[in-house]
């Protein structure tokens, strides 16, 4: 008889749609732990405009892979499933249930689908002339040398968009066809939380809110004088749309304006990048998800 594979819940959603407190509440019923599967949350520093969970979040529930490098360290999905796969078998040896939460798709699905990851070495020169263009530019080029990518990469990763026009220009192929899927490492319960478009905006309009409230402009500050603009970490939402602020270039509500309008536009590719996986299962409602997750382990 084979061995049965190791569980894994996956809590998985766009921007603002309530997949901490959901994880944490989960997390607490079925004697579990929390591996953060966001790209930004990863970084320290870069608390409030990332949405990181609150110190009385972080004290109710272990997590893991939060505040793990500096922002102006690289980071990748090759690096990102090493590590989560590590934090999981942890979890599971400890006997307890491990929850991957979040809205970064590629992570998610490179521990679902067990992918690898062509190792193509950086390219420094190609980088620096690349990092020369705008992001509207460097998606135009991406679309062009790979199409079917170009539908499913989120087009405002300026990080993501680089690396993918080095891989097709290197190895002469489309990024997306590059990576290859092994056999599963964990059975595995994808759960979506499915919000309509007006809950999604309401709940992105009091994120903001709050972000200003706990102080984002003076983490953006710090971070810049930190860091820099220059380094991609500082081109995530909600700490890029600041620059014309500081260079005395636009309002503070224009700011917060844009802010908005690039979350929503965000929760919408990550949609879009969900609605793909048809093995992923679409609530909201708590007793029906738990009733899910029961039955699944």
């Amino acid at each position: 008889m084979s061995r049965l594979k190791p569980k894994l819940i996956i809590i998985l959603g766009p921007t603002a749609s309530g997949k901490t407190d959901l994880a944490i509440k989960l997390a607490k019923r079925f004697k579990g732990e929390i591996v953060s599967a966001d790209s930004r949350q990863i970084y320290q520093e870069m608390d409030i405009g990332t949405a990181k969970p609150t110190k009385k979040q972080l004290s109710q529930i272990p997590h893991h892979l939060i505040d793990i490098i500096k922002p102006s360290k690289a980071f990748n999905a090759a690096v990102y499933k090493k590590m989560a796969v590590k934090a999981v078998k942890d979890i599971q040896k400890r006997g307890k249930t491990p929850f991957l939460v979040g809205g970064t798709g590629l992570y998610i699905q490179a521990i679902v689908d067990n992918l690898s990851f062509l190792q193509v070495p950086a390219r420094k020169r190609l980088r620096n002339n690349l990092e020369k263009e705008t992001t509207k530019k460097l998606f135009a080029i991406y679309k062009k040398l790979d199409p079917e990518g170009a539908k499913l990469i989120d087009k405002e990763n300026r990080r993501r968009l680089i690396r993918a026009i080095e891989v097709c220009l290197v190895t002469k192929k489309p990024y997306w066809e590059q990576r290859k899927q092994g056999s599963p490492l964990f059975e595995t319960l994808q759960i979506g939380i499915n919000l309509s478009q007006e809950t999604l905006k309401k709940n992105n309009e009091a994120r903001v809110k709050k972000m200003l409230r706990l102080g984002l402009i003076k983490e953006v500050s710090s971070l810049a004088k930190n860091y820099g603009w220059e380094i991609p970490t500082m081109q995530t939402i909600g700490y890029q749309e600041w620059l014309p602020y500081f260079k005395k270039k636009a309002s503070k509500q224009e700011v917060i304006a844009e802010i908005k309008t690039h979350t929503l536009q965000f929760a919408k590719r990550q949609i879009t990048w969900f609605k793909r996986d048809e093995r992923i299962i679409w609530n909201k409602d708590y007793q029906t998800i738990k009733a899910l997750i029961k039955e699944f382990l």
